[in-house]
């Protein structure tokens, strides 16, 4: 087994901008032995909150104040490395998915960006799918069907002669260059692009009336984007030739990368607002029967493919605890997670993929009305709340890496679970109950990690593959295991 490799005790230091569907960060990354195995640390020196706005007749994020909350991380990343004697080899993007900025031939933002979250593309999907077969769609691209998929938004804009669709991390990484290209990893979101060929799939543009123009080419994990404009070195106080670097822009690619997985089987769990649950193949499963169990086949790092589900996630406490706050409730997220691990298994679940869910609201009273349409009866307290939450979720994760199995004929003893989630003990501990098989947590900050990873390896800082940079992940990561221990039975798991 060969060892993971870093080319001098100061491997170099690099910006992650890693953004989320709820709050951001611009993290420094270094990559360093000091005399024993590589590993990489991390210092977040700039968080900033994200979150989607009524504006404009819709759902939308505010890109102009998330773009200067960028600028602002990236001054302080250039201030942090100065102050101890560095200076930022690269600068790696990563976002959500799907989303997009429309963008003149001039280079202006026609309008703040739609979220997923708007409700305008439910009424475009019969529409596409009656130019294109969804069993065609599928053979092609490998995605799951999801509403909100970009296909489906577009399918809403009146009028794209002369504009192109940036996505998030596409349109930052513009901003800040120039520069106009797609990442690979989340171009693979949009419904538009060949699983099998890693290219655009031009003949799915012509019957959606989409210009054949409309994105710009692609860009693959590792290469080198551009430099900072002039404005923008101003700005940040940083060097103009400071490299923007593509990663796994997606930011569950740049997840999946850091999972620290010392086997190749292994099913994971990117565990945040969504949780991405599924297994990392060296090849895409495009059989009609994948299809009918909506599972999707996203580009990774590396040229793998990220077969996975889309699974209801962390959204759904968050949201409740949102609510509870507006009516005077505010407990720490350790008391409801005590409470909740207070109460005996087998209480009510729900299906927390319902798009019932994805848009903000009244969460508590959504969970109970759902848990009413199952015949169950949930109380009204918060305890009782979050455990069917997490309850639900476990399952969930347990039916889709089940799912994947059988679908890829791939079998795996080892669940990752990493994001946020990784830090919550008791979704840990239920994921391992559920699915009986031992669940590893951690990193929590995985994407960025992954960010970090890729940029060190275009820089010649890091070698190898994936397994290698892997390994520099486990060398400087604390991990937790968690044994399924029979505590749910075989009924109650199913």
């Amino acid at each position: 087994m060969s060892k993971a490799a870093v080319t001098g005790v100061d491997g170099g230091v690099f910006a992650a901008v890693d953004i989320g569907a709820s709050s951001g960060r611009v993290i420094l990354g270094r990559i360093s032995t000091d005399g024993g195995p590589a590993r990489a640390t991390l210092d977040v020196v700039h968080r900033f909150p994200n979150a989607v706005v009524q504006s404009d007749g819709g759902l939308r994020w505010d890109f102009d104040a998330l773009f200067a909350e960028v600028l602002t991380g990236l001054a302080a990343a250039g201030k942090a490395a100065a102050e101890r004697g560095d200076t930022i080899t690269s600068i790696g993007i990563d976002t959500w998915a799907v989303d997009y900025g429309l963008v003149t031939k001039g280079g202006e933002l026609t309008a703040q960006p739609y979220s997923y979250r708007d409700e305008r593309s439910r009424a475009a999907v019969a529409g596409v799918h009656g130019k294109l077969d969804p069993a065609r769609l599928y053979g092609t691209t490998g995605l799951q069907f999801l509403q909100f998929n970009t296909l489906y938004q577009l399918a809403t804009e009146p009028d794209l002669d002369g504009l192109q669709a940036l996505l998030i991390p596409d349109l930052i990484a513009f901003m800040l260059t120039g520069q106009r290209r797609t990442e690979a990893t989340n171009a693979s979101t949009t419904g538009l692009f060949d699983a099998v060929a890693g290219e655009w799939a031009s003949e799915l543009f012509g019957p959606l009336g989409l210009p054949k123009d409309l994105f710009p080419p692609l860009i693959q994990p590792g290469e080198t984007l551009g430099t900072l404009l002039p404005g923008i070195a101003e700005r940040t106080g940083l060097p103009q030739d400071t490299k923007v670097v593509a990663v796994g822009s997606h930011d569950t690619a740049s997840a999946v990368a850091a999972v620290p997985a010392e086997q190749e089987n292994f099913a994971y769990i990117s565990s945040g607002t969504w949780s991405l649950v599924g297994l990392e193949l060296h090849h895409p499963v495009l059989t009609e029967a994948s299809r009918a169990a909506n599972f999707t086949n996203e580009r990774g790092v590396d040229g793998t493919t990220r077969y996975l589900r889309n699974v209801g996630g962390l959204w759904l406490l968050s949201e409740c605890q949102r609510t509870w706050a507006d009516e005077g409730y505010r407990p720490a997220i350790g008391e409801l997670l005590d409470a909740a691990a207070a109460l005996p298994p087998g209480g009510p679940r729900i299906n927390p993929d319902d798009p019932a869910f994805i848009a903000p609201d009244n969460m508590p009273d959504r969970i109970r009305a759902a848990a009413r349409n199952t015949g169950a009866v949930l109380p009204a307290e918060p305890a009782a709340v979050v455990r069917c939450i997490l309850d639900s979720l476990a399952a969930g994760y347990a039916r889709t890496i089940a799912d994947a199995e059988r679908l890829a004929g791939v079998a795996v003893g080892v669940v990752h679970i990493v994001g946020g989630g990784s830090q919550n003990g008791l979704l840990c501990q239920l994921t391992a109950e559920a699915t009986g098989k031992p669940v590893i947590a951690g990193p929590v900050e995985a994407t960025a990690l992954g960010n970090v990873l890729v940029q060190a390896r275009a820089a010649g800082v890091a070698t190898g593959g994936l397994p290698e940079l892997r390994r520099i992940v486990g060398a400087g990561t604390s991990l937790r295991r968690y044994e399924p221990l029979g505590l749910i039975s075989n009924a109650a798991r199913n």
